[in-house]
């Protein structure tokens, strides 16, 4: 992280103004500030910097236009905006407790950049800049948010050839390595249909590259247990269905589900939050060959409901349904699941809001409240289980794929169907992309509903303990 514990001699001021507050800043400055702001056409401008020169002609500190309604990356735009000063900068402004540790977030989304494959290292968010951490930021918040996002964006914006099913599980395995957690158990190859993991081989049979389940547990045992399962279809070209060039260009992200919840997992164990942690990931290329699954196929699944493939390009509720079935035989207090799963989500929400179902109402208000405190946007959608007729098989059990309509909520009804009734349980059904490039949001991989997710994990069971879990 670039932060500095103290202002230096050389420390340049920021000085963050939105645009209702500039008349009033204005009016107490000198008038030659005055003037240089006027001349200058200065307007607050969000993320917009002016340098205040100082009677040397140097400019020591910036004006930096700060948005109306505050956010987490409110601040993201100056590493970019501010020229590179060893020295560092500091902020001043008096800020809350909340502000601050926003602030420092920002500040550190400003300067992500994935440049693993660029001959010529980019250098836009002039990683030189260091930030005095803010008075009262929460500065373990701050770092382990950071760490977690990054990673996310990181194992989304990594092409398949570096990120199969081999790679996501040395991910995984890293995870594990870090914290000291139990060692990670694969299940690989036809050892899938030996264990009772049918449909995960089934979909990714087709692969040069065995499928697999992940899966590792960390904390005491005693403890709550929360169960994170994630979606990792390294790449999915559709099957047997295949998509066209256009929709397949951006399935490498289709493993965001997985890469969200070793994210969270990391945020949990970081943190020493006192719950029983559990992450299971199925991880599979949805590949063709002469064995890949077919339209109309009947498979079986673990829980022992055979479904009917409607089509072979809704196979990531495939692998998610024996991940959820076999999760569920711990009776965990909070089961997770994080899928990129449905373009219907995205036509509904757009790429920013992930829906999230769930089947108790508790839950549901608990994570909108989170998401109020984190400003992390989510929003429920019914399991309507009218809607379960449009999974109807005449043959098995249900059918793989909806039609044409509620794509969203006929996904979620195909998953509840592998979790016990007395679970708690969510689903979120997230995009795992940012289309456009913002400020601390560069276009490519993106965590969403993570920073929701902890803060309902944390706020249901409690922080951490003296002492901290057992490993």
């Amino acid at each position: 992280m670039n932060f500095l514990d103290r202002k230096g001699k050389t420390s340049r001021a920021v000085i963050p103004v939105k645009p209702s507050e500039l008349k009033d800043w204005l009016k107490k400055q000198p008038e030659e500030t005055q003037n240089w702001v006027s001349s200058a056409g200065f307007s607050a401008k969000s993320g917009s910097v002016l340098p205040l020169p100082a009677t040397d002609g140097q400019a020591t500190s910036f004006l930096f236009g700060l948005p109306e309604e505050d956010s987490i990356y409110s601040y993201s735009a100056l590493p970019k905006n501010l020229p590179e000063h060893k020295g560092g900068y500091h902020i001043d402004r008096k800020m809350s407790k909340d502000e601050a540790t926003e602030a420092a977030m920002g500040w550190a989304f400003g300067q992500y950049a994935f440049d693993r494959y660029k001959s010529k290292k980019t250098n836009t968010a002039k990683k030189e800049n260091k930030l005095v951490w803010p008075a009262n930021a929460d500065k373990d918040a701050v770092n382990m948010t950071v760490k977690a996002i990054f990673l996310i964006r990181d194992l989304i914006n990594t092409p398949t050839n570096d990120m199969g099913p081999d790679d996501l599980e040395k991910a995984a395995r890293a995870l594990t390595k870090e914290f000291n957690t139990e060692s990670l158990k694969v299940i690989r190859g036809d050892d899938l249909l030996k264990e009772n993991y049918p449909a995960v081989h089934a979909v990714g049979r087709a692969s040069d590259k065995a499928p697999r389940l992940l899966d590792f547990s960390w904390g005491d045992e005693d403890a709550p247990k929360v169960t994170l399962v994630g979606k990792g279809v390294c790449f999915d070209t559709g099957g047997l269905n295949m998509k066209g060039g256009a929709n397949m260009a951006l399935m490498k992200k289709d493993m965001g589900g997985a890469a969200h919840v070793l994210g969270l997992a990391q945020m949990i164990m970081e943190a020493g939050l006192p719950v029983r942690l559990r992450v299971l990931i199925p991880a599979v290329e949805n590949n063709i060959d002469g064995n890949a699954f077919r339209p109309s196929d009947v498979i079986d699944t673990r829980k022992g409901i055979s479904v009917e493939i409607g089509n072979t390009d809704a196979e990531g509720r495939l692998i998610l349904a024996d991940a959820l079935a076999e999760a569920c035989n711990d009776k965990p207090d909070l089961l997770i699941d994080f899928a990129t799963l449905t373009g219907a989500a995205r036509t509904a929400l757009g790429p920013e809001i992930p829906p999230i179902f769930t089947n108790d109402d508790k839950t549901a208000q608990d994570f909108e409240a989170a998401s109020a405190r984190t400003s992390d946007p989510l929003w429920r959608l019914p399991l309507w289980k009218n809607y379960e007729s449009m999974i109807k098989s005449d043959i098995a059990d249900v059918n793989n794929s909806g039609g044409a309509f509620a794509g969203a909520i006929t996904a979620a009804l195909f998953l509840q169907k592998f979790v016990e009734k007395d679970i708690n349980w969510v689903h979120i059904d997230t995009y795992g992309w940012n289309p456009t490039s913002k400020p601390g949001s560069p276009k490519g991989g993106e965590a969403y509903a993570i920073r929701a997710s902890f803060d309902m994990i944390k706020k249901r069971f409690g922080a951490k303990k003296p002492g901290g879990p057992k490993k």
